[in-house]
């Protein structure tokens, strides 16, 4: 560029390529992050799932309901091997996707409010299995809605890509906010966090239509009578919805 052009660009308010100084180039570096919504920065993620699994543990699910060979075990015992299907499940994919890191926690309710029985994080079999062998049945109420919120928190702190929630659950909300009441506060959060948490139910041997509000929501929700069906419904959650090992059916 010969010095003439520069001057003229100069005097046009226009910068030829190099001649802006390093202190404002940084300078403006500054300012734009100053400006840019903290939701926006936030959005910057890396490729991936986060799943949170909220597992029922509350009285009801010591009832029993017909298992897979057509005999009759509490809801716990069906769930407890349901889960560890689920697991056995990820550790599939984790092992033969990895280009798509998974994290992974597990919820449960714990009297009248949720508590991380898993820390939410790189996927780990062990740890989420070792749980399920020392589980000793269910004794709390059903805080849906609280756990629910803690879960869907748990995802949207992770930089992964793909934030889901995976409820199970035999009944509806009897303490705390009801899920329809939190549902609204997660989507506003991730919205302003440029992102979006996907939640998917599976009423286990409670009619699905009690959920019908969530749905309209948004919410994945469908049912299972047995263990059969939970077993079905779950893989197909997570194939379909979850890892996506499938396209979606459109």
């Amino acid at each position: 560029m010969q010095p003439r052009q520069v001057r003229r660009m100069r005097h046009c308010g226009e910068n030829p390529r190099g001649l802006f100084p390093p202190t404002l180039q940084l300078f403006t570096v500054l300012v734009w992050a100053w400006l840019t919504p903290a939701g926006v920065r936030a959005a910057e993620t890396e490729e991936g799932v986060a799943l949170a699994i909220v597992y029922d543990t509350s009285g009801s699910m010591r009832q029993a309901v017909a298992t897979a060979d057509g005999k009759r075990a509490a809801k716990y015992i069906i769930g407890n091997r349901a889960l560890e299907q689920i697991i056995h499940h990820i550790e599939h994919f984790a092992t033969n996707s990895p280009g798509r890191p998974v994290h992974a926690g597990l919820f449960v309710f714990s009297g009248t409010g949720a508590r991380e029985a898993v820390k939410l994080g790189p996927f780990n079999a062990s740890r989420l299995l070792d749980w399920v062998k020392s589980y000793r049945g269910p004794d709390s109420g059903t805080p849906l809605g609280t756990t629910l919120e803690t879960a869907s928190q748990a995802v949207l702190n992770s930089k992964l890509s793909q934030k889901h929630v995976l409820v199970v659950t035999d009944g509806m909300n009897t303490s705390g906010p009801d899920p329809v009441a939190v549902l609204p506060r997660i989507q506003k959060t991730a919205e302003k966090q440029r992102t979006t948490v996907f939640v998917h139910f599976v009423a286990f041997d409670i009619d699905a239509q009690v959920f019908a509000p969530l749905k309209k929501m948004g919410v994945d929700v469908v049912g299972a009578a047995n263990e059969k069906q939970l077993n079905q419904q779950l893989e197909f959650m997570l194939e379909e919805k979850i890892l996506l090992e499938k396209p979606a059916n459109k």
